[in-house]
């Protein structure tokens, strides 16, 4: 089978790879974001995608809107079988949706119709789900709401962050979409249409969206920072008074620290104490922070212009002490 693939971020690479060493299938070309400005230093970069299209010899296309008239004479001129997409960052039209003589499959991380969106495993763990999955759908152009093609779900533990939820669910569903494919050819995949009244939607989120709020009870917190590790980074502003602060310095009023927290664990704590105030900050216990309803240890920090560290060390570095607050 042609197939012509697209994706943009790490999520797409298992996908990417299984149709490269799967017998019976021709990757005929990468449709991905064109290299754009990251990092500190913003200098221009390939994305993922493109990075290993390039170096397995694959044909590249990184149109800024893939759409209009040259774009398709390039797309009919793969003459792909299906489309596959993977993580791409954007809505396609109709007329690509249905250039494939097979239309377009999409390989998405939720469970669906629950979770529609740019952001589904993180939303997942932020409010909460005690599973997930993954879901094969093929495109239409009302956001994932496509017909069901396979569906399989996984367990998200007490301690579960993004990132390991994300690697385990890029391959869950690069294996999903090979049995998909492998049924396509032999006719007997069976569509099953979404239960749209029961959609819900996982908007994208950005760093802004991922500063804490103390006064949420600890397993709300807890969540929030298990669900932005590794990216956004859920952090806060270390400091003595009630300035802003904003992600990577200081705080513009207070010389508050910009520190990002991971590796959390709710505690049940009888102080009472203002919502974010550090109530432990010892070099061997570590960090133990107020919230509206009982305590979070934090086990590691990422303090603005710092790597990420365990927070014990970075008590011993003299980077908190008790009675400071995060806000």
């Amino acid at each position: 089978m042609r197939v012509l693939f697209w994706g943009t971020s790490d999520f797409a690479l298992p996908t990417l790879r299984a149709l490269l060493a799967a017998p019976g299938h021709k990757v005929v070309g990468v449709v991905t974001q064109p290299d754009r400005p990251a990092g500190r230093g913003r200098s221009v970069r390939a994305t993922p995608v493109a990075r290993a299209g390039v170096g397995a010899g694959l044909r590249l296309l990184q149109p800024g809107k893939p759409r209009g008239e040259a774009f398709m004479e390039e797309l009919a001129g793969l003459e792909p079988d299906v489309s596959v997409v993977a993580a791409y960052g954007e809505i396609l039209t109709e007329p690509v949706l249905e250039a494939p003589r097979l239309g377009t499959l999409n390989v998405h991380a939720s469970l669906l119709p629950a979770l529609r969106g740019a952001a589904p495993i993180n939303w997942a763990i932020i409010r909460g789900h005690r599973e997930t999955g993954v879901t094969i759908i093929r495109l239409v152009r009302e956001l994932d709401a496509g017909p069901i093609l396979r569906q399989e779900a996984v367990g998200i533990g007490p301690r579960t962050a993004a990132g390991e939820l994300f690697e385990e669910l890029s391959e869950l569903g690069a294996g999903l979409l090979l049995e998909v494919l492998e049924g396509l050819e032999a006719d007997a995949v069976e569509p099953r249409e979404q239960d749209h009244a029961a959609a819900t939607y996982a908007p994208k989120l950005d760093r802004d969206a991922a500063r804490l709020d103390w006064s949420l009870p600890a397993a709300d917190v807890d969540r929030w920072i298990r669900g932005c590790d590794p990216w956004p980074a859920a952090w806060s502003v270390l400091g003595e008074g009630d300035g802003e602060g904003a992600p990577g310095g200081a705080g513009p009023s207070d010389g508050g620290l910009s520190v990002q927290l991971f590796d959390s664990r709710p505690a049940a704590r009888d102080e009472v104490a203002d919502a974010g105030t550090v109530l432990v900050a010892d070099p061997r216990e570590g960090l133990l922070v107020a919230a509206g309803e009982g305590a979070v240890w934090i086990g590691e920090v990422k303090p603005a212009g710092s790597r990420r560290m365990a927070s014990a060390a970075w008590i011993r570095g003299r980077g908190a002490r008790a009675g400071q607050r995060l806000r």
